[in-house]
């Protein structure tokens, strides 16, 4: 379903860069994201060209200096520049993909401007809660090295509350039953917050 030329270029140049992302952001989330597009486009039956959804994938998340803040915009402007994919693409092409890629994080209310971005968007989010438990623990020590596990822990509860609790929303654009089961599921174990830091914390204890 992908150019041959086109995969070895983004394998050989683009997807090293992401061995320097932060845990959690390596080159094993790019696979993950791909994997879950595949059953987005396989469950509601998308009409797709893959050669523009594997290169937004492929550069939806390149870090400068590891940097949360706008990484979007960064990583769209790096593909948007890329000499290989001017060639490779029309310009209406690397617009298309450009626009996926901002538009990524798109909350509610934000609805991307075109499909890829809807199916990127979808597909980049956490599908479990043994994954959502990994990354919120990876992101607190990230954000703050000298915390305490427990002090993680009890951040990690109030966000994820904040997100995915009773009050929280969640942006649909696709028949996504994997999304809907991992929602049921955190907001099960969200709903408990003993449960909830007790888990995580044999979770994590599990990965040391």
């Amino acid at each position: 379903m992908i150019n041959e030329k086109l995969k070895r270029y983004i394998e050989d140049n683009i997807l090293p860069l992401y061995d320097n992302n932060f845990i959690g952001d390596g080159r094993d989330r790019v696979y993950y994201v791909i994997n879950r597009s595949y059953q987005i486009i396989e469950e509601n039956n998308l009409d797709i060209d893959w050669n523009i959804l594997y290169t937004a994938i492929s550069y939806h998340d390149i870090r400068t200096n590891n940097e949360e803040k706008d990484h979007e915009l960064i990583s769209a402007e790096i593909m948007y520049n890329d000499d290989f994919l001017k060639v490779f693409f029309s310009e209406e092409d690397r617009l298309i993909i450009k626009e996926a890629i901002e538009d990524q994080r798109a909350k509610l209310g934000n609805e991307p401007r075109n499909i890829y971005g809807k199916i990127l968007s979808s597909a980049s989010r956490n599908s479990s809660v043994e994954q959502c438990l990994e990354r919120s623990y990876n992101y607190g020590k990230k954000k703050n090295p000298n915390a305490t596990d427990e002090e993680i822990f009890e951040g990690a509860y109030n966000a994820l509350l904040g997100k995915f609790g009773k009050d929280g929303k969640a942006n649909f654009f696709f028949r996504d039953t994997t999304y809907e089961q991992f929602l049921h599921d955190i907001r099960e174990l969200l709903s408990d917050k003993d449960k909830f830091i007790e888990k995580q914390r044999k979770y994590i204890l599990k990965m040391k």
